[in-house]
């Protein structure tokens, strides 16, 4: 990938005299390889071709052709010039060259029959060279591969973005936001190695994609910015900054529409080596990129670095095995879910260069690579594979020739997508007196395993919140601010899946007389009092909220529905509202600060006309007294 990495070609000595005594067909060699390694193709093709009329036996100088076609892009002539390069000399210690650069061009050109051959004739030659051994016995296994799995099709359904998307000649490395209105990637701006990249972004509106627009000017500069990870809430930028000192990983936040300079990861993160192409995971304590550092298990390698409990990021680690090759593994996404993680190698059986994978995270081990298949990989590079929360659709970038690139869209397969399926819920949060927009800290709770998942902060201006629920449990969303009555809500996913996003609008009480806050995940097994220990999250917030403000006093309310006897009803909430100040006196609240008392059935908040209506009447509350 020519904008991955750039590598000129090394100049080719052979060592020894050169085929041709032609004086002209060796200038003109001479001169063509002074525009070779400059990358001028053009020229320097129009002059090996001159040198080869010189001396149609000059056999290095078709090896030279075939190089800088393979440099230009230009596959199909390079074979042919490598070809009749071969045709020339009956040395082997010579022909192995060809053999291999014929199995590598082959290769890439989705012609594997040749491919294996020339790959199989260079083994059976090299004895010594064990890094291009092992390259070319990797070669094998990708022709053998591609040869069993070339004509399968696993159904995806894949096309480019849009032009307006695709504005540039090269987009490349896209982050979604997980409501998948803002597409965000890297822009360059023209074909040239030295081109600048910017970051860019594309907000959906009525259901189509906007012209891109620079990010912002505190993010982009005369550097090169790009290969970035957004947070689940669009307002943390995980980025790379190229500059005189190498590549780094830099941070951005967002406060209303300003986005913060950036600010440098630190040694933890970065090293003396080159690291790049970030992926933050959506509860944002894990961070995956690409670096080529060494302690890795050889070329560019997956590593990653974990918060500390005061939020500071620890020592990278590398993934190691089986994630990572002896060879180059890029562009990872971690998915919503904190268990599926995509990324692109040339190191595992595939169709040759980069193919996507899947490696799926189980009892914390990461599992076998999983290739996902034709036609979303063939020949060509395919990378930084990005999917959506429910996993039914993923963006990724795509070589479209010479230093050419789009952003395509495909729909996954059912039999292909995430396991563990995520969900989206957002809106805003603000005072419900005044209206005005609070910042908050919302923070997810798995209430099955009693776990903190995930905790943001409401934007300070707008006061929008954006949260992944990750899959299939119970969780407790809290959303809290000093001064005010905490709000919760509740997700049931444990039976199945939830794919449409919620919008959830939370307007929170200050703290005051006659505030009322429902806790919504306080659970009774059917008709008792005792407290199911999936609600010692919530009761915990309570404890909290009473231990930071030791002048309140509340009233501990609880309801029930209007099925059955309303002497058994209102006898069953009071005992099940004791159970609750129970909890908080053992915690150490005093009890006068606690009142306890049971409705019933008398102050229903919804008609007690469906099941999830009578559920939403069988509450505890907080009111202010």
């Amino acid at each position: 990938m020519k904008y991955f990495v750039f590598l000129f070609l090394p100049f080719i000595s052979w060592g020894q005299a050169l085929s041709t005594k032609n004086k002209k067909a060796i200038s003109l060699y001479v001169e063509a390889d002074n525009y070779r390694v400059r990358g001028q193709y053009d020229q320097a093709i129009r002059l090996l071709k001159q040198a080869i009329e010189k001396d149609k036996k000059f056999e290095e100088a078709y090896y030279r052709l075939g190089l800088t076609c393979k440099g230009a892009e230009d596959l199909k002539n390079a074979c042919d010039a490598f070809e009749k390069a071969l045709a020339l000399t009956p040395y082997p210690v010579k022909q192995k060259k060809y053999f291999y650069a014929l199995a590598e061009n082959y290769l890439r050109s989705g012609k594997y029959e040749e491919a294996k051959t020339n790959t199989e004739k260079y083994l059976s030659i090299e004895k010594n060279d064990k890094p291009k051994i092992d390259q070319a016995a990797l070669w094998k296994i990708q022709c053998e591969y591609a040869l069993l799995h070339r004509n399968e099709n696993r159904g995806y359904l894949i096309k480019p973005m849009s032009d307006t998307v695709n504005a540039y000649p090269m987009q490349y490395f896209p982050a979604i936001t997980a409501d998948e209105q803002a597409l965000v990637f890297t822009v360059r701006y023209g074909r040239a190695h030295d081109d600048n990249e910017d970051i860019f972004i594309s907000r959906k509106e009525n259901g189509r994609w906007q012209a891109p627009v620079s990010i912002s000017e505190n993010i982009n500069s005369d550097y090169r910015e790009g290969a970035c990870s957004l947070s689940a809430d669009g307002r943390h930028l995980i980025f790379t900054i190229c500059g005189p000192r190498g590549c780094d990983l830099f941070e951005s936040k967002k406060e209303g529409e300003i986005w913060s300079k950036p600010k440098n990861l630190g040694p933890s993160v970065n090293s003396s080596g080159w690291e790049a192409q970030p992926s933050l995971s959506a509860d944002g304590n894990e961070l995956y990129f690409v670096s080529d550092r060494k302690g890795g298990v050889g070329g560019y390698d997956i590593w990653y670095s974990q918060k500390d409990s005061a939020g500071k990021w620890m020592k990278a680690k590398n993934l190691g095995q089986p994630v990572n090759t002896p060879f180059d593994e890029i562009a990872p996404y971690i998915h919503v879910n904190n268990h599926n993680l995509y990324y692109a190698s040339n190191g595992l059986p595939g169709f040759g260069g980069y193919d996507i994978f899947v490696s799926e995270k189980t009892d914390s081990q990461w599992q076998t690579p999983e290739n996902l298949g034709a036609p979303l990989n063939d020949f060509q590079d395919q990378y930084s594979f990005v999917v959506t929360s429910n996993g039914a659709t993923a963006f990724y970038s795509r070589e479209e020739g010479r230093n050419k690139s789009k952003i395509y869209q495909t729909y996954i397969p059912e039999a292909l997508r995430v396991r563990k399926r995520g969900n989206v819920v957002k809106g805003v949060v603000f005072d419900a007196d005044t209206k005005k927009f609070l910042k908050t800290k919302v923070e997810l709770f798995d209430l099955q395993r009693n776990q903190k998942i995930s905790s943001f902060t409401s934007d300070s201006v707008t006061g929008q919140y954006i949260i992944v629920i990750p899959g299939k449990s119970e969780y407790a969303l809290h959303v809290a601010e000093q001064g005010y009555l905490f709000s919760s809500l509740h997700f049931n996913y444990r039976e199945k899946d939830q794919d449409r996003p919620l919008q959830m609008d939370i307007a929170l009480q200050a703290i005051k007389k006659n505030a009322i806050t429902v806790l919504n995940n306080i659970f009774f097994e059917y008709n008792q009092y005792q407290i199911n220990p999936i609600s010692y999250t919530e009761l915990d917030e309570a404890w909290k909220l009473l231990k930071e403000n030791p002048s309140v006093k509340v009233e501990i309310s609880g309801h029930t529905d209007n099925v059955g006897n309303e002497n058994y009803n209102q006898l069953l909430s009071q005992k099940r509202a004791q159970s609750v100040a129970d909890y908080l006196i053992l915690k150490g609240i005093a009890p006068e600060r606690l009142r306890q008392v049971g409705w019933g059935s008398k102050k229903p908040i919804k008609p007690n006309d469906t099941e999830e209506n009578r559920q939403a009447n069988r509450r505890i509350e907080f009111k202010i007294w």
